[in-house]
């Protein structure tokens, strides 16, 4: 069955860096399109950056623009999220996701706290 696995979350001071990491099985990964999603309490769940089966079309959150970059190796089945400039705006679950025959799959996701 497919499974998303974040890592890399935790807690960093405005301005620094993190590298987010999911690791995907139970499906073809070079296949597919992949996004990384966000969710602050209270806010609904927005799109932070999307990136093609392999690699060549990216596209970002207007939030995240210039900071943020996304990667995929597709011979390690997994997806990075780069995070630069970090804000505390920043700050939410971060869940990495796929869509796939009409519905949508998600990790778990891994907490991100931008704060001083």
């Amino acid at each position: 069955q497919v499974q998303l696995v974040e890592s890399g979350g935790g807690l960093v001071q405005p301005g620094g860096s993190l590298r987010l990491s999911c690791a995907a099985s139970g499906f073809t990964f070079s296949s597919y399109g992949m996004s990384w999603y966000r969710q602050a309490p209270g806010k609904e769940r927005e799109l932070v950056a999307r990136i093609s089966s392999v690699g060549t079309i990216r596209r970002y959150g207007d939030s995240v623009k210039g900071r943020f970059t996304i990667s995929r190796d597709n011979a390690r089945n997994t997806v990075y999220l780069q995070m630069n400039s970090l804000r505390p705006e920043d700050t939410a679950v971060y869940y990495c996701n796929i869509q796939m025959n009409s519905r949508g799959y998600w990790g778990q996701g891994t907490q991100v706290t931008v704060s001083s």
